[in-house]
């Protein structure tokens, strides 16, 4: 039991880090918060993300580029431009590589503003930071399964682990092939987003992708009253608390 509850809390704060402050902060700006609070989730999203952790300079850059070039051959990672979920990762990998690292100098609507903390971002992307958060996850599952033998730990739990070194990617995976393949559409936004309603309460809200592309700067990515976005009420409640600042329209 032990080990399911630390995948759930682990998918869920991960999923919440890349939703709240890598997309709705870093690339749309939905709403402000100083210095203070930016390196806090900086280091908060390191912590929950671990071996996957993704730049907030990087992702907004790619989103931003994503929201430009929907579903065409310049999206980054459009299901209808390559021949499967594992190339569409693949060919996101190598352009969010490349930017990383400087390689590729974007046009300036897509890093104006972005939150850039390089040294830290070199730190968390060091390939020895990110293997021992996957030996740590290892020593954990080994420790409850087969040393201390928890109650309700089994043998096919270590099948988790490839999800928690790549659960980033995995999140991403999902939400950008599910989110313009499958579901329904509010909005005709000339692509092919869609809202993946009976998906969406593993994802908090990023499979409203119909919604999100028709409203960018919404806060809530629900629209009718049978959708609900759970991040947003943690957004409002970051926001009565004076963490954040949400921007008016």
């Amino acid at each position: 039991m032990i080990l399911v509850v630390l995948f759930l809390l682990h998918w869920y704060f991960s999923l919440f880090c890349q939703s709240f402050f890598l997309h709705r902060y870093a690339a749309h700006q939905m709403f402000e918060m100083n210095k203070f609070w930016e390196k806090f989730f900086y280091f908060f999203t390191w912590i929950c993300q671990g071996s996957s952790y993704l730049s907030p300079r990087a992702y907004a850059i790619l989103h931003r580029m994503h929201h430009a070039y929907s579903d065409t051959p310049k999206d980054p990672h459009s299901p209808h431009h390559t021949e499967n979920l594992f190339t569409m990762m693949w060919k996101t990998k190598k352009i969010y590589n490349d930017h990383f690292s400087f390689r590729i100098k974007p046009e300036k609507r897509f890093s104006k503003d972005v939150p850039d903390w390089n040294k830290f971002d070199l730190f968390a992307d060091s390939m020895t930071v990110r293997v021992a958060w996957g030996l740590l996850y290892v020593l954990i599952y080994v420790l409850s399964i087969s040393v201390f033998e928890l109650a309700g730990t089994h043998w096919w739990m270590y099948f988790l682990l490839p999800i928690h070194f790549m659960m980033g990617p995995v999140h991403g995976a999902i939400v950008n092939w599910s989110g313009h393949k499958y579901g329904y559409a509010n909005f005709d936004n000339n692509d092919k987003s869609k809202n993946s309603l009976f998906l969406d309460f593993l994802m908090l809200g990023e499979l409203f992708q119909n919604n999100h592309h028709k409203l960018p700067k919404r806060p809530n990515f629900a629209v009718k009253w049978y959708e609900f976005d759970p991040t947003y009420p943690i957004v409002r409640l970051l926001h009565a608390s004076g963490i954040i600042k949400l921007k008016t329209a």
